[in-house]
């Protein structure tokens, strides 16, 4: 009994003293999370025998690791591994997508550059050969000297007899898209004569008398000798055209004057001037860039809107000056145009517009024409075709050509420094006729007329140089 008591008596000093030495800890372990732990010594172990050694310490750690695994899941937290590897994936197809767009863009404005340089390329060859061309050319031949025994001799013509023979002035030259046809005045020109009715007979031009009515719709008279406003600063201004509006609107006055210049493919600046001062100083006090590229000199100016044509295309279009926006386009119906059917000296002038004292008009020509100018009279609100007539001279029979009164006057060359008005269309009469009023081109290479029926003045474009005419026109005659 007392051994009993005895053992009693010692279990309850060991279990005291086991209790003395237990201890609790409270923390977070790697991961973050809160880990209660319990720790008591062995009232019979001193120490613990190394059973398992690194292999133990091993198994320790793969089990943490295990232990964090599984706590993230049960957890629910999306943001382990699989989920990184996800968000990483879609950033990296983010970051490719972007990258292959920019690169489709780099590639385009490569493309888009490379066609630019091509097509600088393109006309500084043209140059090249325009500029050897014009080295080369030969100096025209004097016209002969007619005998005093013919009626023109003053005139310095001499008709054709049988239908056959040339003017000694005539001159073989390629237009400037390589046609190697022969440079001539329209009406000595020998063709088909459904189309060239003006060889028949030369019409004589009276001398200025008491009959002439600068302020009526007579016949054109004479042209006076061409004023120089201003030379173009580069190459870009060797063709162009120059404008002031007949009929001007606000914001705008009668005195402002537009040019652009219509070398290269990219013709879209409109340059304007507050008069003809500020143009010969070469000052513009306004810059406009067009929406659609531009073809070409055909381009005119007409209550407050720039009419011309859209490059590549017969395509009209009416750009309001004061909105600075397209107000209207519309189609020419059947028009040739880029090359098909331009006046002689080529540049496209396949459609050219104009203004007179009765409207908008378009001069061109259509396949059922066969080449044959046609004009038409146009809405200037909608472009819309009013009517139209066809006359019997081929387009590119002649250098250019302006409408006067509802009448339109050919230019027979482009280079030759004195040269004719050889052709006339009444609209009115629906009749044309040839004539011969002297017309000088001063610099040689002539590439615009149009007529401003405000300042009943011819408006040019000769080589480089911004130039008018001075008018007279014949009384209108009663019907």
């Amino acid at each position: 009994m007392f051994l009993l008591l005895s053992l009693c008596m010692c279990s309850l000093l060991l279990q005291g003293e086991a209790q003395d030495r237990a201890a609790l800890w409270r923390g977070n372990n790697q991961n973050g999370r809160c880990q209660y732990t319990f720790s008591v010594a062995s009232p019979i172990e001193a120490s613990c025998a190394q059973t398992g050694g690194p292999e133990v310490e091993g198994l320790k750690a793969r089990l943490n690791l295990l232990e964090v695994l599984v706590s993230r899941l049960t957890g629910g937290d999306t943001g382990g591994p699989q989920g990184a590897r996800a968000r990483a994936q879609s950033e990296l197809q983010e970051a490719l997508n972007q990258a292959v767009q920019e690169r489709n863009l780099l590639q385009g404005e490569k493309a888009r550059l490379e066609r630019e340089l091509e097509g600088l390329q393109h006309r500084m060859e043209e140059m090249k050969r325009e500029t050897e061309k014009l080295r080369n050319r030969p100096c025209p031949p004097q016209t002969p000297i007619v005998p005093p025994s013919s009626p023109l001799q003053d005139r310095g013509l001499i008709k054709p007899a049988g239908g056959s023979g040339t003017l000694s002035h005539l001159i073989n030259r390629p237009n400037r898209q390589g046609d190697s046809s022969s440079v001539r005045d329209s009406a000595w020109e020998y063709g088909p004569p459904s189309f060239q009715e003006m060889k028949a007979e030369v019409t004589e031009v009276p001398a200025p008398d008491s009959s002439e009515d600068n302020t009526g719709c007579g016949v054109l008279v004479s042209v006076a000798e061409p004023i120089t406003h201003k030379k173009a600063d580069n190459i870009a201004g060797k063709y162009g055209v120059w404008m002031q509006d007949p009929e001007a609107v606000s914001p705008y006055g009668p005195n402002m004057v537009w040019r652009i210049d219509t070398v290269g493919s990219n013709i879209r600046q409109l340059f304007g001037y507050e008069d003809m001062e500020q143009l010969s100083k070469g000052f513009p006090s306004k810059v406009l860039l067009l929406p659609e590229l531009m073809e070409s000199t055909g381009a005119t100016l007409y209550r407050g809107s720039l009419y011309y044509q859209r490059r590549l295309s017969r395509t009209l279009i009416r750009y309001d000056l004061s909105s600075e926006t397209i107000a209207a386009r519309r189609d020419l119906p059947h028009a040739n145009f880029h090359g098909q059917a331009p006046y002689s000296w080529g540049g496209y002038t396949d459609i050219d517009l104009a203004v007179d004292e009765q409207g908008l008009w378009a001069v061109y020509s259509t396949n059922k024409a066969k080449g044959a100018i046609v004009i038409s009279q146009l809405d200037p609100h909608n472009l819309e075709v009013k009517k139209s007539w066809e006359t019997n001279i081929r387009k590119n029979s002649v250098a250019n050509s302006f409408i006067i009164c509802g009448k339109l006057y050919t230019v027979a060359s482009y280079t030759a420094p004195n040269t004719t008005i050889n052709y006339m269309y009444d609209t009115g009469s629906s009749r044309g006729k040839a004539m011969a009023i002297p017309f000088r081109n001063k610099y040689r290479y002539n590439s615009m007329i149009d007529y401003n029926p405000t300042q009943r003045k011819l408006f040019a474009w000769d080589n480089f140089h911004i130039v008018s005419y001075d008018l007279r026109l014949g009384r209108q005659q009663a019907n």
